[in-house]
This record gives C-alpha cells, structure tokens and sequence, in this order.
C-alpha cells in the first residue's frame, strides 16, 4: 500500500490544544459498521454501547517527564527525550540538535554534568545516552512532560495528558485514547456488565514517529515494551468482544497473540490486510495523515475509515492527542 492512500487535508484549527473539560465531554463518532449510520455522541456514553461478554481492555502506562533542557560544557542548549532503557545504563533518546553534539559529549544542568551522549542509533535520529546517576531521579529533577510538537499552548493541568489509572513511568507519550475516561465512566462500563482489564505497552516513537517511506512496507517499526497480565490475557480469550482502548492496546494484544509471549518488545506493524486475532472494537482518537496509527485504523475498518474522518472534519470533532474520538467496529472478515 502507498503510504499516499493515507493521506488527507487537516486544517490547523481543527487540531486540539486543550483537552475537554470534563474529560468525558469529548465528543465520540460512533462507527457501527459498513452498513449502518454513524452516530454522534460523547464518551461519557461509552457504558451505553458495551454490556455482558465484552472485555474492555486499557493501556496503563504512565508518561515520564523525558524532555530534559540540558546544555553543554560550553552553554550550547541542547534537548534530551528519554525513550526507553537499554543496556549497560544507556538509554535510546532523540537529541536536538543532534549534529552538534557529538559522541561523548557530556551534557550538564545547574552546573554539573548529568548525561553523556553516545552513539547514534541507525538513521532515525536516535541516540543512546547515558544518565550520570539514577535516571528517573534526573528525570523529576530536571524533566518536563513531553507533549506532541503540535500542541503549542501550555496546558494548565499536566495530569490531563495523564490517563486517571495512569500506573508506571515508562511511556514518552500519552495512549491518549484513555485520556477521555474516568473513575466514574469506568466504574458505569462494568455496571453495564462489562470486565475492564489493563496491560502495559511502553509507548514511544514506534507509536509517535511519521512514516517517511513511499511504501508502507518500506517503513520501519521500532520496538516497544509490552507487559500484559495473566488474567487480561484470559479474559480476552473468555471474552464476547475485545474492546480495545487505544492503539497501543491493539498492538499489544496482538502481539502477544501472535507471539504466544506476554511480556516482550514488539514492532508489530498493522496494515491493510492485517487479521485481527483479538480486537473486536476500537475506542481511539482521529490521528495524523500517513501515520502507522492511521494505518491500523485502515486495517481495522477498511477504506471506511476515510469517510468516517470526512464526517468528523465536517461536523467540527477536534483532532489528535488531546481531541475528540471514535468508536469503531471490525470490519468483517478482518
């Protein structure tokens, strides 16, 4: 598939800057399938369209506060974005600007040295780095909540780019699909009979990175950590339906699936074509042209997916991280 056919024109102004408020007021497109009408409705509904032998499942994973604003010895600023630990103490990160600073280089904040920066990783604009020190006490001392380069206001509230069963620090970003639910609509979700379960995928620029490439073949998926507990994985196999908030819970599940491992690094690659082992239904946010995230939603529901955006842009929903979403249903056969 061309990465083309997954391309479509996002005005600036429909993309979010401020999540809703409450986080349950965010509007919810309701995709039934090929053959029926979408509807218009919000999250705090999502109770109404789950009932007895569905499984909701969601992404646990909490954001780190992975910017750091470091400098130089000799004052150069320079930004680190903490990915995901490696071995020997280093860590994959994205350094800007990255030409300038070359291996070896030690990075310093308020006056004494906290990094050293290492070898690139491939040609991705990847780095290891090596934090002086406990990386996570860097972290809270000197790290920031990474939000998406789109989103270009301050948010008076960084526990909104928080999930409210937010658990580990291991993500660079949001599964922002759950930043929609609360205690409330969850607690209604299993009074509908639902069971809600959790895994864990450590999100990071395997989720968050474009696809450059002409052909979704040609793109490479970078690896991401998934932690999925014994009794998610047998409550999807008991399950009527799989409701899966988010994208990272997709690839996560059926990863394991495919895999047979419930704890592992993943680069699974959903695209067109793809057989969906586990996933019956989808809770996810509207996401950027020519994206692996799109590319799943493709595979999830079929060419639909872009008259389902048509809708949405046309009635005003908001988009990205911290926009509106959409429920969607499998598209049979897949």
């Amino acid at each position: 598939m061309r990465t083309a056919e997954l391309d479509y024109e996002l005005p600036e102004a429909v993309i979010a800057q401020q999540p809703a408020e409450p986080r349950d007021s965010s509007r919810l497109l309701v995709d039934r399938g090929p053959t029926a009408p979408s509807e218009h409705r919000q999250t705090r509904d999502l109770p109404e369209l789950l009932g007895p032998g569905d499984v909701l499942v969601v992404n646990n994973s909490r954001v780190m506060p992975a910017r750091l604003r470091l400098a130089k010895a000799t004052g150069g600023r320079v930004e680190v974005l903490l990915l995901e630990p490696g071995d020997g103490g280093w860590w994959s990160a994205l350094v800007r600007p990255g030409r300038r600073v070359p291996p070896g280089t030690e990075l310093w904040f308020d006056d004494e040295p906290v990094m050293e920066v290492g070898e690139r990783i491939g040609d991705d604009g990847r780095r290891w780095v090596r934090p002086i020190g406990d990386p996570h006490a860097l972290m809270d001392q000197a790290g920031e909540v990474p939000l998406p380069p789109y989103v270009t206001e301050e948010l008076s509230d960084l526990e909104r780019y928080q999930t409210v069963y937010a658990d580990r620090p291991v993500s660079a970003a949001a599964p922002t699909a759950g930043l929609h639910l609360t205690e409330e609509v969850i607690d209604r979700c299993r009074a509908a009979g639902a069971v809600v379960c959790e895994l864990e995928l450590a999100v990071g620029t395997a989720t968050f990175t474009p696809v450059a490439a002409d052909n979704l073949d040609d793109h490479v998926m970078h690896t991401e950590m998934y932690r999925i507990p014994e009794a998610t994985l047998a409550a999807c196999v008991r399950a009527e339906r799989v409701v899966a908030v988010g994208t990272t819970v997709v690839r996560a599940l059926e990863s394991a699936a495919a895999t047979g491992s419930a704890c592992a690094p993943t680069d699974l690659f959903i695209t067109p074509g793809y057989r969906f082992a586990v996933v019956d239904a989808l809770l996810t946010n509207f996401h950027l042209p020519r994206s692996s995230l799109l590319a799943l939603l493709a595979a999830f529901v079929g060419p639909r997916w872009r008259n389902l955006y048509t809708t949405a842009l046309a009635e005003g929903y908001r988009f990205l991280s911290l926009g509106d979403a959409m429920f969607c249903t499998k598209m049979p056969g897949q």
